[in-house]
């Protein structure tokens, strides 16, 4: 039975105490011949807590068995193997046969398994891409593009609502304008976007895929299947982008509420990971994008318009014509040009923001012509959709001009009187002017307001309400003259006369 690594410690202590073995062995209370064994173990050299192994009866059949197992690529199974050796004369067990064909075939896939060259990337040639999924916004999915410079270790992430050609070449183009340049090689899986089909092994790659190529001056290729080299830093970048960004019980962060909510987290996240000392490289990823811009290709001006869809120009009324129907665009893009393009049954537009990148800034419902897309977001300056526009107030006129002078008061008096109909309106004003300059501009241009609000435009009524401020009465609240109101006095005060005369006469009998 072997001992325990308590007890060879033990009659090694016993055996250097007192340098013979049948002393140690009365020390220790083990039989001599095991203490002389495990002695001689380690005078030898050999790891004496490794038992040894015993002769056995399959050893003489250990070349055979190797063979079998080089000649099958380790594939002949262990009964096979068995049965052969029975008839060669093997007189042991099927259990030995399988322990002994099980270290055959971890021996000979030890010696054969696929070695990995340690790739060294080189400044300006190569970038990884890859989607993760993101975060639902509304119930509604989206995903996360991801993009890893190699040389640089500078990271790019975009949050995207759909995984389409055009929505790639979108995210491509931002990429590469906000890393300033284009590498050699676009390096990525293989996806339908990317690759059509494998014919004999060989990838297909999509056309319109090898037009951005051209377009940007580079080269896109896909992984080789099962290629940890070609694909680890890009799903390395989908992990840890998913990890900080997606909401999830490890995180506890919460729900995003709006897409620009994510976009403005994609931004903060790359900004942190891209001014942080890498662990690879021991420097800050932005300091070595320094260094590798100027290896990078020079970019075209524009993006490649054929992914991106048809362009259109935004017009005034913030909108765009796409098959005979409007759609509204956010505020801050007219007169720019924009990409729409369909993408199942929505209408996406792109366009380049403030920041230079290009980026989906709307996605509508398709509709047919004559139910034109208009939402009041797009809007906020008319919160009630389009209304009857008041007219700007544009004097002319010396008399005008002074009567405009008092303030604004007197603007919305005129934009009042004159859609109520109000007469000899111009000698009114005279009027106001002549009053400003004897009581000053401030008390006549209160007494304007007043009387606008209260529709109060008859001959006497700007003087009798400056009668009222000069009185130093508060003003309280206005009522408007009309017909549910009136600016006469009640006769509430009429019910008292017969009692307090009824009420004299008693008094006067007392």
């Amino acid at each position: 039975m072997t001992k325990s690594d308590r007890e060879i410690m033990e009659i090694f202590e016993a055996y250097d105490l007192t340098e013979t073995v049948w002393s140690a062995a009365a020390l220790t209370g083990h039989d001599p011949k095991t203490v002389k064994r495990y002695v001689e173990a380690r005078d030898s050299g050999r790891n004496p807590y490794e038992r040894e192994p015993r002769p056995k009866l399959i050893d003489a059949f250990l070349e055979k068995i190797e063979e079998w197992v080089e000649q099958s690529k380790a594939t002949i199974r262990a009964d096979v193997v068995h049965d052969k050796l029975v008839k060669m004369g093997y007189p042991g067990s099927a259990r030995s046969t399988r322990r002994a064909v099980n270290a055959a075939k971890t021996a000979w896939k030890a010696g054969k398994r696929r070695t990995y060259r340690p790739w060294i990337p080189e400044p300006g040639r190569w970038l990884q891409f890859d989607w993760g999924e993101g975060p639902k916004i509304g119930g509604r999915r989206t995903w996360l593009f991801c993009a890893w410079l190699s040389w640089s270790r500078f990271r790019v992430v975009i949050p995207v609502w759909d995984c389409t050609l055009g929505t790639l070449v979108a995210c491509l183009d931002t990429t590469l304008r906000r890393i300033g340049g284009a590498p050699t090689y676009l390096l990525t899986d293989n996806a339908k976007t990317v690759t059509v089909e494998h014919i004999a092994g060989i990838p297909v790659r999509h056309p319109q895929m090898v037009a951005a190529g051209r377009h940007y001056g580079c080269q896109v290729v896909s992984c080789v299947p099962y290629d940890p080299e070609s694909k680890g830093g890009a799903e390395a970048t989908v992990r840890i982008a998913k990890a900080d960004l997606v909401p999830a019980e490890a995180n506890l962060l919460p729900a995003y509420d709006t897409f620009a909510e994510l976009a403005d987290a994609c931004l903060i996240w790359c900004d942190t990971v891209n001014t942080r000392w890498h662990r690879a490289t021991g420097q800050i990823p932005t300091d070595r994008l320094d260094i590798e811009r100027t290896t990078l290709h020079v970019l075209p001006l524009e993006p490649l318009a054929l992914a991106l869809g048809e362009e259109r120009v935004v017009g005034s009324d913030r909108t765009v014509s796409f098959n005979s129907v409007r759609y509204s665009t956010p505020p801050g893009y007219t007169g720019a040009r924009v990409w729409c393009r369909v993408v199942g049954d929505e209408l996406s537009i792109t366009a380049r923001t403030s920041s230079g990148d290009l980026s989906e800034i709307w996605r509508h419902q398709l509709s047919t012509p004559g139910v034109p897309q208009i939402i009041d977001a797009h809007y906020p300056d008319h919160p009630d959709g389009r209304s009857v526009h008041q007219p700007r107030l544009r004097p002319r006129s010396e008399a005008e001009v002074a009567f405009a002078g008092i303030g604004p008061g007197a603007g919305r008096w005129l934009k009042e009187a004159g859609p109520a109909g109000a007469s000899r309106i111009r000698a009114k004003m005279a009027h106001a002017v002549e009053l400003a300059a004897v009581l000053g501009s401030d008390r006549v241009d209160q007494a304007l307001g007043l009387a606008a609000a209260a529709g109060r435009f008859a001959e006497d009524d700007l003087v009798s309400i400056l009668e009222h401020i000069a009185a130093s009465k508060p003003v309280g609240q206005v009522v408007r003259a009309d017909e549910a109101h009136s600016v006469q006095n009640g006769t509430i005060a009429w019910q008292a006369l017969g009692r307090q005369q009824t009420a004299a006469g008693e008094s006067m009998a007392d």
